[in-house]
């Protein structure tokens, strides 16, 4: 997908993206190019105060009037639907789609601004077409981009964790092979499955880091859960896209060791392995980030590293 509810300005080469957090605001400025390593050339997190003045300080310390910008949405603030593909034509798409979520959203369908993730398939023996449908209210978009306006700062494109994630497991993907990141919410955890560089399967688990961390009987029951959604999504896949090969599964930085790299790497079936974040990117400006400063900006380095010429 080329962009969500965005549209675009040119300026400098790569994205800035930030993301808004309680009492900080996280950023990369990353460039992906064909052919060439993709690249982080600044990263960071600034606190911040809940005022539109102090977001305004922030973003002109920044620079960010150099940058195309983009923003991640909180999975709070949107929902992520899986739906048949409408056989309409390209300019009806988002209409038909639409229609097909008047009955999967808790509010007005009229209330909602839509976009389409489309699930790539071979050409040759599909059985059907499915697609993400991604939905988040109206007044949430627009109070963002507002945000953005009211301080100069250039907002080009919205977007999401689970596109985010898509681009930073495509760089670990080995050819005409699939691979899984995982990756740990406090609270929950987010699955996505990548194949030739395109999301097909995103998911959200509800058990996170702060469950690992808690004591034993909690920590078990988490280790538990997540490692039994995962072989049913990786059951889900083998039926629904029998022509994806999996190579491995890829944790996430983690903010502290919890334990599940071992759990997986014993029980799952699969090859797990750590992402680690400099075998696939350069960091000019210094080391790259480990631990939980890694943790912490992998989403808004996933935003950064959008590649326009891949996806429609």
């Amino acid at each position: 997908m080329k962009r969500l509810f965005g549209w675009r300005r040119v300026r400098e080469p790569g994205w800035l993206a930030v993301s808004l957090q309680p009492g900080a605001l996280n950023f990369a400025h990353g460039v992906s190019e064909p052919g060439r390593k993709s690249a982080i050339l600044s990263w960071g997190t600034r606190p911040l105060e809940d005022s539109p003045k102090d977001f305004e300080r922030v973003t002109k310390e920044l620079g960010v009037e150099r940058y195309q910008c983009l923003t991640v949405l909180p999975s709070t603030d949107y929902q992520l639907l899986l739906v048949d593909a409408p056989n309409v034509p390209a300019a009806e798409l988002k209409a038909a789609v639409r229609w097909r979520l008047k009955d999967m959203l808790d509010y007005p369908v009229d209330d909602a601004t839509i976009d389409v993730l489309d699930i790539p398939v071979p050409a040759a023996g599909a059985r059907g077409h499915s697609m993400y449908a991604v939905a988040a209210r109206n007044d949430v978009i627009q109070s963002t981009i507002e945000r953005f306006t009211a301080a100069a700062a250039p907002l080009s494109v919205i977007d999401i964790g689970e596109t985010a994630q898509r681009n930073i497991a495509a760089l670990f993907e080995p050819p005409e092979r699939a691979v899984g990141m995982l990756y740990l919410f406090p609270r929950q955890a987010l699955l996505t499955i990548n194949f030739r560089g395109e999301l097909h399967l995103a998911r959200r688990i509800d058990a996170g880091g702060e469950q690992l961390a808690a004591a034993p009987a909690q920590r078990d029951e988490a280790l538990s859960r997540i490692l039994l959604e995962l072989q049913r999504s990786l059951d889900h896949l083998d039926r629904q896209f029998p022509f994806l090969a999996m190579a491995k599964l890829l944790l996430a930085p983690e903010p502290r060791e919890s334990g599940l790299a071992a759990h997986l790497a014993a029980n799952l079936g699969l090859p797990v392995e750590r992402a680690e974040l400099r075998d696939v990117m350069e960091f000019p400006d210094g080391p790259a980030p480990e631990g939980e400063a890694a943790w912490r900006l992998f989403h808004v380095f996933g935003a950064a590293l959008r590649n326009e010429a891949k996806t429609p």
